[in-house]
């Protein structure tokens, strides 16, 4: 059996053929990579840039998906009350409303605020080298998959299977 009809029963029998193997790795590949570059690494500086903020007692006003970006914190800064939103990649999606807990936020900008716990980065860090990670990974896989395509492509097929394999065209007499 040549190397296209066997990826045909294979494909028949509910398997994904090389190239739509290497789309697929191919879009994780961007998905992820774009993840990590566009959404997490911006949210991991942020986090490190308020190392040297204010510092203040706050209570979590609002519980959620924090590393989402869902909660918001209740504190005091410059004589009035803020609530702000703690960005995405913040830690604490396990507290409830009410808990304790202490940030740093911008002076001049009292809306900029992050848990001190996530100053260096927190889960948007982890989260930023996990999705890289992944995207080198389908990279990998999308090179593999291009190496298989290719050589499937030399090699066509056997000289009988030729007439059979290939729709609209009559074999030869």
């Amino acid at each position: 059996m040549s190397d296209v009809s066997a990826s045909n029963a294979h494909r028949r029998a509910g398997g994904l053929g090389p190239r739509t193997s290497l789309l697929i790795s191919l879009v994780l590949t961007l998905l992820l990579g774009a993840l990590s570059a566009l959404v997490m690494l911006p949210a991991a500086q942020q986090l490190g840039s308020l190392q040297d903020g204010e510092r203040a007692r706050a209570t979590l006003h609002t519980s959620g998906a924090c590393m989402a970006g869902h909660c918001q914190v209740k504190f005091e800064a410059g004589g009035r009350t803020v609530v702000a939103d703690l960005p995405v990649g913040s830690g604490g999606g396990r507290s409830s409303a009410g808990s304790p807990l202490t940030v740093r936020y911008k002076g001049d900008d009292p809306q900029v605020v992050v848990r001190e716990e996530d100053v260096g980065g927190g889960g948007a860090a982890a989260l930023a080298v996990m999705s890289g990670g992944g995207a080198l990974f389908f990279l990998i896989i999308s090179v593999t998959a291009a190496i298989s395509v290719v050589r499937q492509r030399r090699a066509g097929p056997s000289p009988g299977a030729e007439s059979s394999s290939r729709p609209g065209r009559s074999p030869s007499l």
